[in-house]
């Protein structure tokens, strides 16, 4: 059984016991989130499409971690011009690990 869902504006294919590196959640490590904008839900041949949710499906999963992730380094030059800039960014993350579909 798998169920496809979104948040942070992007959509992720998860399957209970999975973990997921998701947009960053306002949540305690250790906590309970709730995704209720469930998009597709299959279990075998019974596939359920939303349109655009599909209604009374949730996906329980648990916060496990929050992080950043690697340096991201951004360097623009321009030659003969005395130019240049460096940027650095990390993204921020939630690792989540599945624990129920509901469909």
């Amino acid at each position: 059984m798998y169920a496809i869902i979104k948040t942070g504006g992007k959509q992720y294919k998860v399957a209970e016991g999975d973990s997921v590196f998701v947009e960053k959640l306002d949540a305690e490590e250790g906590s309970e989130v709730t995704f209720e904008e469930v998009i597709l839900v299959a279990n075998g041949d019974d596939v359920k499409v939303g349109t655009p949710l599909v209604d009374g499906a949730k996906v329980t999963a648990k916060v496990e971690k929050q992080g950043k992730e690697k340096k991201v380094v951004t360097f623009k030059y321009k030659p003969k011009k005395h130019s240049h800039s460096k940027y650095g960014h990390r993204q921020p993350y939630t690792k989540v690990t599945v624990e129920k579909i509901e469909a």
